[in-house]
């Protein structure tokens, strides 16, 4: 495995840290390990993993730390490799990869790949998903410490204090001159979001096309009713929410609108979504 680089996120401080290395080095024997010491570390190492050769690079992480390692290894032949850590491993389980470490570095250590589509937000690269406005807000409120703390029930509590606030307007611009008008904006390249939600029913992550949710003008109280209703119901109906699939998008508001892609803060409002389909390599489980 001298040309497979783990590229290894220890989010937890102290003996756990400590475990995990041990228990990552133990797996991944004969591969180089590289740890994480601060935001932004992994996208580094995995460019220098690219320019030294290596032809797998592994992401030992949650979806933060997989984000860091694509926009490292972005535009090269490297493939991307997961050992799912986090708290929020969606990426892995869009790709249908399994919970546990020892079968997924055999799926890494196998060799098998396939080409999915690669996204990017005002171009910055991502892979499943991006937010404009609610959920964006929720990460930007919601401090380390509270996530530390709390876990996935901290974005919940955040949600709650934000939810009586007005919400935005945002204008969104398809590829084909179609033109909508909401209060919060999802994006998707695969159909799962906030963990295990098909929120994109019709999405392929390698179609080469974005599934857009539009939620119109709602507040905040009604977005969360709604979102019930993506959640749960195997079609969307709901004439408040509007579903499309297309090439690009472009959303604009005449406020500072946060926007996220896979759980990570990139700045408002406005933003200029593009896809390059198979764009990124992936280590994934035999068809």
């Amino acid at each position: 495995m001298t040309d497979t680089a783990v590229i290894l996120n220890p989010a937890a401080r102290g003996e756990r840290a400590r475990r995990l290395r041990a228990r990552v080095e133990e797996l991944t024997e004969g591969a180089v390990l590289l740890a994480t010491s601060r935001c932004g570390d992994a996208e580094c190492l995995a460019r220098d993993a690219v320019k030294d050769g290596f032809r797998r690079i592994v992401a030992a992480g949650g979806d933060g730390t997989v984000n860091e390692v694509v926009n490292g290894i972005a535009g090269s032949q490297a493939a991307l490799g997961l050992l799912p850590l986090g708290t929020m491993n969606v990426f892995a389980t869009e790709l249908g990869l399994p919970t546990d470490l020892d079968r997924c570095w055999q799926i890494v250590c196998d060799g098998a790949t396939r080409l999915v589509d690669l996204p990017s937000a005002n171009g910055k690269h991502f892979v499943q998903l991006a937010g404009i406005g609610l959920d964006a807000q929720v990460v930007k409120e919601t401090s380390l410490a509270f996530k530390r703390s709390f876990g996935p029930l901290s974005y919940l509590v955040s949600a709650a204090q934000i939810s009586a606030r007005p919400p935005p307007r945002l204008h969104v611009e398809a590829a084909d001159g179609g033109t909508h008008e909401g209060s919060f904006v999802l994006i998707g390249n695969g159909r799962l979001y906030g963990g295990p939600f098909p929120f994109f029913k019709q999405a392929v992550i390698d179609d080469g096309l974005f599934d857009v949710l539009v939620f119109k003008k709602l507040s905040y109280l009604d977005m969360m009713r709604y979102l019930q209703d993506v959640i749960f119901r195997s079609e969307i109906t709901s004439p408040e929410v509007d579903y499309l699939q297309t090439t690009a998008v472009r959303v604009t508001s005449e406020d500072a609108v946060p926007v996220e892609i896979d759980g990570e803060l990139i700045g408002n409002c406005p933003v200029q979504f593009r896809i390059q389909p198979h764009g990124l390599r992936v280590l994934a489980p035999s068809a």
